[in-house]
């Protein structure tokens, strides 16, 4: 058989595991995962090799409504995505109504995409109820395969995987064979560090916070961070370090160990937080952080 290859963008409302079903597909965890909505705001690609063929995942934000520029640029990677695939795995979950974000999803039909759409969180429901809701979805794609799934409980994974091959076109491989994504290190870092923040805090303080590793040395088996933890108004720096500095402190040894955890090394992590006023609609913060 020919070699298959092809970008397969991931998308979906917030909260419905689309970062859950990147990790599982990929085997690693790439994309941070939370319970709060706008966990993901980058767009992470984990890439999937096989002898005959090469997968490029493409984790992106929720769909939402922006409310300010930071939300327009994470939907600039959506509205990308929606143009550039070679198939779109659209998630949904047993909760969701098919044309809940219907602009969305007519776009998605009409792009000419081949598209799969997989059911997740299937463990909270029963089959019965099941087969309703995959008939729902049947009637919104008609022309796409619907695949229930349970990407916490990595079930029905497999099927999912040769959905996705058998509609992915032949080519020969985008990446090295051996490369895992597309992002730094300093990127997920960063990454980890932001989802201990989203974690650990609550209302709007996690939504108002922003992550950047200043400086990322590697000295024998001991990397050494400098992250900055960015808020956007003063109030949140008093929340964000806590009495005597022991949110701070607890944010800071969580994120260690998960890092010393994805990079297999000892992690020596400083950290600092900075004042930028309403840096969520400032046109050159954003750009400073990656959202283009």
């Amino acid at each position: 058989m020919n070699h298959r290859s092809g970008f397969v963008n991931i998308l979906g409302n917030p909260n419905v595991g689309k970062s859950t079903i990147m990790n599982a597909l990929v085997g690693e965890k790439l994309s941070i995962i939370t319970s709060k909505a706008q966990t993901t705001r980058h767009r992470i690609m984990g890439i999937v090799n096989g002898d005959d063929f090469q997968i490029v995942y493409s984790d992106t934000p929720g769909i939402l409504k922006p409310n300010y520029k930071l939300q327009e640029a994470m939907m600039s990677f959506v509205n990308v995505a929606l143009t550039d695939a070679d198939v779109i795995l659209y998630v949904t979950d047993v909760t969701e109504k098919p044309g809940i974000e219907e602009v969305y999803t007519k776009r998605i039909r009409g792009s000419g995409i081949p598209v799969i759409v997989a059911v997740n969180k299937i463990d909270l429901t029963n089959q019965a109820d099941l087969e309703k809701i995959v008939e729902l979805w049947h009637h919104f794609f008609p022309d796409s395969s619907i695949i229930p799934v349970s990407a916490l409980n990595k079930f029905n994974m497999e099927a999912l995987l040769k959905g996705i091959l058998d509609i992915l076109p032949e080519g020969q491989p985008f990446f090295p064979k051996d490369q895992l994504t597309d992002k730094y290190e300093r990127f997920f870092a960063s990454e980890i560090l932001r989802e201990k923040i989203l974690v650990n805090y609550y209302k709007e303080v996690p939504y108002s916070v922003e992550t950047e590793i200043e400086s990322f040395m590697e000295e024998g088996g001991l990397i050494k961070i400098r992250a900055l933890i960015y808020v956007a108004r003063d109030s949140q720096k008093g929340i964000i370090i806590g009495h005597k500095g022991a949110m701070l402190k607890k944010v800071g040894t969580e994120a260690r160990h998960d890092m010393e955890d994805f990079f297999g090394r000892r992690v020596f992590l400083e950290l600092y937080v900075k004042v930028s006023k309403d840096w969520r609609d400032k046109p050159m913060m954003l750009k400073r952080f990656g959202y283009r």
